[in-house]
Parts: structure tokens; sequence; C-alpha cells
């Protein structure tokens, strides 16, 4: 339990089928460095307060248990060794593999729990023939969080419940209102749960000496020359523009590629980003342990993105391969893509390399 109302809705729905529940709330991160009252944009002593209020509220215990160690390890830690080797991570997918779903079960378990409810949209479906249980879009395609859920392991899956996975957002507030949750018209944080609100993940990073330890390095171009300088290649990321400290030009100039071992950032043109294939490492599948042959199915190569035709070929190792219908814009590694086949959540993988390709080479000009 969070202290949000999505928490909040999913244990008033378990409670009001009568069903014994009990609420935790976890606590990731301490105070952030240098203040005694600064929080992250969760796990504060105010949503604590607001998450207890709801389960007295229902009748129901509540409990606060410390997993600072844990997200360390499993979240914060890849994080920071992510951008530090010019990948840009997706926090929120391992938070879910990790900790509410990893570190968090053997402690619900120990309270003899057999199921690990939470606030997500996106739905699960048991397929009788397999045994296994599939990944689902949520019905609310504004809020659906399955793109977040892909890394979870069919034991992982099979003890998650996502109660809100039929409803939509005003669905979940106006249900809120009804029972007279406290937590109904709470506003939700859409970023880094870890980072102070105001600040960008940069200050997290600099507090870690991830950019200090960069000592900067040079701006280059694809053919090498030296076009500028910067001061981390881990304050950068695949396709930005603002703050390169280039200057105007006639054409603007992108990040297309971070080469953290010769301290190089990389830029060049809009149609340098444009990429037809990549490769995915640590690939998890959901309807079967691995496909039979290659797969089309839509990708997505990040949260925002709303996915494009592609085939994927396992490679048996743990890999896959993705090559796209039409290139891509900023395919980015670290970020995660997973792929679908209408609303069901084949799997997915995390990005490693891409191959660029000049869209004039398909005919295809990037929109």
């Amino acid at each position: 339990m969070s202290g949000g109302v999505d928490s909040s809705v999913a244990a008033a729905l378990i409670a009001r089928n009568r069903r014994e529940l009990v609420g935790f709330s976890f606590k990731l991160i301490d105070r952030l460095a240098g203040s005694e009252d600064r929080w992250g944009r969760c796990c504060s002593p105010e949503d604590f307060r607001d998450a207890r209020a709801i389960a007295d509220r229902l009748g129901f215990a509540h409990y606060v248990i410390d997993l600072q160690q844990a997200f360390e390890r499993g979240v914060l830690a890849p994080f920071v060794a992510d951008y530090a080797a010019g990948r840009t991570p997706s926090p929120c997918v391992r938070c879910n593999s990790q900790i509410k779903f990893g570190a968090f079960v053997d402690r619900a378990r120990a309270v003899g729990a057999q199921r690990v409810v939470t606030g997500h949209y996106a739905n699960l479906v048991r397929d009788r023939g397999t045994g296994r249980t599939l990944l689902q879009r949520a019905a609310d395609p504004t809020k659906d969080q399955s793109y977040f859920l892909f890394d979870l392991s069919q034991a992982q899956l099979a003890v998650a419940e996502f109660p809100l996975g039929g409803m939509t957002k005003d669905d979940v507030r106006g249900l809120a209102r009804e029972i007279g949750l406290s937590t109904a018209d709470k506003p939700e944080s859409m970023d880094l749960c870890f980072v102070a609100a105001g600040e960008s993940y940069r200050s997290f990073l600099d507090q870690r000496g991830v950019a200090s330890a960069d000592d900067g390095g040079e701006i280059v171009d694809a053919a090498g020359t030296v076009v500028g300088r910067h001061t981390g290649v881990a304050a950068f990321t695949v396709g930005q523009r603002r703050g390169l400290g280039l200057g105007g030009g006639s054409d603007p100039l992108f990040v297309v590629r971070l080469d953290p071992g010769g301290r190089r950032v990389v830029v060049g043109s809009e149609r340098e980003l444009w990429s037809e294939s990549c490769r995915i490492e640590r690939v998890r599948w959901i309807p079967f342990d691995r496909p039979s042959g290659p797969l089309r199915a839509m990708v997505r190569l990040r949260s925002s993105h709303s996915g494009a035709w592609a085939t994927l070929t396992d490679s048996g190792d743990g890999s896959a391969e993705i090559i796209f219908d039409e290139p891509q814009r900023a395919i980015t590694p670290g970020q995660a893509a997973v792929a679908y086949d209408g609303d069901w959540v084949l799997g997915g993988g995390w990005i490693t390399a891409d191959d660029r390709v000049a869209t004039t080479a398909r005919g295809v000009s990037p929109t």
C-alpha cells in the first residue's frame, strides 16, 4: 500500500469480498541526502499515515516493512550502473520483479498470505490448457501498466492479483469517494519514487558520484570529429536534443549513441536516430518458455511508445533479435522492449544495441 488511491481501492475491493487481508507499505529509501525532511515521491511518513488510515477505515492490520537493502541491491544500484554504462534504465520494471513480487513475497508468505494484491492496472488470466498465467492489458488504455510487468516470472504472476485491471481511473476515484476513502482525490505521483519533487534523476546520480567519476569528455559526430565537450556521459540519453551546449545551427543535432568507455557522446542528425533492428537480452516469455519460431508482434520500445510491428527471433541464449517493419526512432539501450499480440503480453527484454540505417535507404521518411 503506497498510500495512494489505487492501492487503497484494491484493498477495499478485497475487503468488500470478505477476504482476509493485511496491508503492507514499504520503506524503500531513507531521507534524501542533505536534509532531515526531504523524501522521495513515495515512502514518506505522510504516505504511511494515509495507508494506515485506509487500513483502519476498512478494518485490517497494516505494517511498514523495511526493504531498503533489497531496493538498493535490486533497483538503485542497477539504475546507477546503467547510467554509468551509457544505458537508460527502466527502474519501475525492476521494482515490480525485484521488490513487489520479489523480496516482498517471502514476507507476505511469512504471515500466511496466499496472494499479493496491488493497485496495478493490468489483467491476469489462467490458461487452463497450459497452466500458465497470462498477462493482458488493462481495460483503461491510458492507465495500462502491463509494460512494467512483463518481467514477472510465472511463479510471480501466479501469486499476483490486480483488482483494478477492468476499471478506469475515474471508476477508481469514484469508488473511493463512494466508500469514503481519504485518498480518493490524492494526486498521483508519475515520476521516479526515489527522487525528490522538483528534482531530476541527474541530482540523484550526482549524489551517487556518477558524474564526478566520469570527469567529462568529448562530444563528437559520426565521423569522430570533436564538436564540443560534456561534463558526464550519464547526463545524456539517446534522442536528446536539449542541453548539448553546441549552439544553434542550420540542422539540429541529437544524441545518437553513448560511448562511456571512451567518455564520448556521439551526436548526429534526426535521420541518424532511426533504426530498423535491435537486440534484447534477459528475455522473459509469458505464454511459453520460448517460441517455436519467429514471432510477429507489436513491440513497444518504451512505456510511452504506442508500438510498431516487428518480427522477433529468439536466439536460445536468453537474447532475441527484433526486426521492425519500418525503422524506429531513438531505440535506447537499457530500455525494455515489450511484445504484444493484441492485448496479450508475449514477453520482452532489455535493449542492448541497435543497427542504425538511413530511412531514405528504404524509402521511409521519419514522422
